[in-house]
């Protein structure tokens, strides 16, 4: 397949409704990869997290299909003001900057696009799409800047993300890359 695929978006605020189409997108992703042999991506883990998520007031997921078939998902939450989110930070950031009141920083979660679609813009417009209408500021998102020799970290480079720092959010996960970008650029 090549160039842009033709996507139709859902929205969903109920994790309910997609938990096992977003269990099963994560399991396949993350096994064409080879990482669902590390302890942070076992499936319990990554619904532990996913669940943790869709609590939290705010919780979108936005569904990417091409002919009724899913090709990819994002989910992000806003970040409230009792966040843990800048907690595991390995150099702190200024309280200014890490105040947070739930209208000022999206916290993108995960973005998970199938192989078939990749290379093809797909992720992109997955993000551009959870990220519209938002009424946040900004928004960060965590990446392992190793994944794939740090080329992942460099399409959120070109998307407008800029690191900010690095954290290690549990115990059993890599030590990310955050960054963080306007919600909207010009």
């Amino acid at each position: 397949m090549t160039g842009p695929a033709s996507i139709d978006f859902r929205r969903v605020t109920d994790v309910a409704e997609v938990r096992q189409l977003l269990l099963d997108i994560h399991v396949e992703v993350r096994g064409e990869f080879g990482l669902m042999d590390q302890p942070f991506q076992f499936v319990e883990r990554f619904d532990e997290r996913l669940s943790s998520c869709a609590s939290r007031p705010g919780w979108e997921a936005v569904l990417g299909y091409t002919e009724g078939e899913p090709v990819g998902f994002a989910f992000a939450v806003p970040l409230a003001a009792d966040t843990r989110w800048w907690a595991s930070m390995k150099n702190p950031l200024p309280e200014a900057y890490t105040e947070e009141n739930g209208m000022r920083t999206l916290a993108l979660n995960e973005i998970l696009v199938r192989k078939p679609w990749r290379g093809r813009g797909v992720a992109r417009r997955i993000h551009d799409e959870l990220i519209s209408g938002r009424p946040q500021e900004r928004v960060t998102l965590l990446v392992n800047p190793k994944h794939g020799d740090g080329k992942l970290k460099a399409v959120y480079e070109a998307w407008g993300y800029e690191r900010i720092g690095t954290q290690q959010p549990f115990s059993d996960s890599p030590v990310y890359a955050v960054m963080m970008r306007p919600l909207r650029i010009a």
